[in-house]
């Protein structure tokens, strides 16, 4: 079934307002009660989207919306481990982390868009592309199960590169991304955040678009999963940036899903897997990995706040000068 030019429309319209509203009820800073009720209320609106799809295309839609939802989801709470210790190594104030992730949600959903449309345009021109995304997918799983490599590392990368090419502010300019000093204009470090961001972003959509299309081939229904999920995280990393480590098995659990879906698209041309299978299979796998991990970690004392914050400063943290971005550790 092809989706109408209006029923983009409409969803676009839709993703619109509930990110200006988000952007109105954060404007404040927000604390834990606030990003626990912005991440029910993200989580209310895909189930609601979910709904409609079930009301006007059937329960094979609604149901392959739903696992592509889920899956994203898992796949972006991954993300989070990786958006702590980058913002760690580079030294972004928690009070600016926000901003960053607001800006770098809103560039993942455009970057995602073009990967989706990218990636169902060479899966209608050639046929076997398809089965070369169930091989990457299933490599992508098999590389979870390895130790990740350190994200400061390859975030520091990025922001050496790009300290060659741009000249780069020793301050943060209240938070702004771009200031003048001398009559000449500078990137400031919060831009290097967002730009490590946005290519951590970007690695990630490499590997969890396709898995997506191992769910279903709409196009319609892979980019509002994805966009559903992602437009969440910037709530979900507020609750959760104090305790991603405590989801020791999520990793683990991540990659044999995508080792199963990956699998499933191989197999395809043999044997096709209802969706019931796929949406039943994440649940499961999603569930028991943090079940797992939340029991292993049942009688360990809980700490105060987020573990991997910047330095403490005395005075607005983003007027003092920094250190060379590229020299930063990361503090596990």
């Amino acid at each position: 079934m092809t989706v109408p030019l209006w029923a983009w429309g409409a969803t676009v319209g839709v993703l619109a307002v509930l990110i200006a509203a988000d952007l109105m009820l954060t404007r404040s800073a927000a604390g834990l009660r606030a990003a626990a009720l912005l991440s029910a209320g993200w989580i209310a609106a895909a189930a609601a989207f979910g709904g409609t799809l079930w009301w006007w295309r059937g329960p094979t839609v609604a149901g392959q919306y739903f696992a592509g939802y889920l899956l994203e989801k898992a796949l972006s709470v991954d993300n989070l481990f990786v958006f702590v210790v980058l913002f760690a190594s580079l030294e972004v104030p928690a009070q600016l982390q926000r901003r960053v992730l607001h800006f770098g949600v809103l560039g993942a959903l455009v970057l995602r868009a073009g990967c989706i449309v990218a990636g169902g345009a060479l899966i209608g021109q050639v046929s076997w592309i398809f089965y070369l995304f169930g091989g990457l997918v299933v490599l992508a799983g098999a590389r979870m199960f390895r130790p990740p490599k350190a994200a400061g590392q390859r975030a520091n990368l990025t922001v050496r590169a790009l300290r060659r090419v741009l000249p780069v502010s020793p301050h943060y300019a209240a938070g702004r991304f771009f200031t003048r000093i001398a009559g000449k204009t500078m990137v400031t470090p919060l831009f290097l955040a967002l730009v490590a961001v946005e290519a951590a972003d970007l690695v990630f959509a490499l590997d969890s678009i396709p898995a997506v299309f191992g769910v279903t081939r709409d196009l319609f229904v892979v980019f509002t999963s994805n966009a559903f999920a992602v437009l969440g995280l910037r709530a979900l990393y507020v609750l959760l940036a104090g305790a991603v480590d405590r989801f020791r098995y999520l990793r683990q659990g991540i990659a044999l899903l995508l080792v199963f879906i990956g699998a499933k698209m191989l197999i395809s041309p043999v044997v096709e897997l209802p969706v019931t299978v796929s949406l039943g299979a994440i649940v499961v796998v999603a569930a028991g990995a943090i079940a797992a991990s939340l029991w292993r970690d049942r009688g360990r004392p809980r700490h105060e706040g987020p573990r991997h914050e910047g330095p403490r400063q005395e005075g607005p943290p983003q007027e003092g000068p920094r250190e060379s971005l590229g020299k930063a550790s990361v503090r596990r």
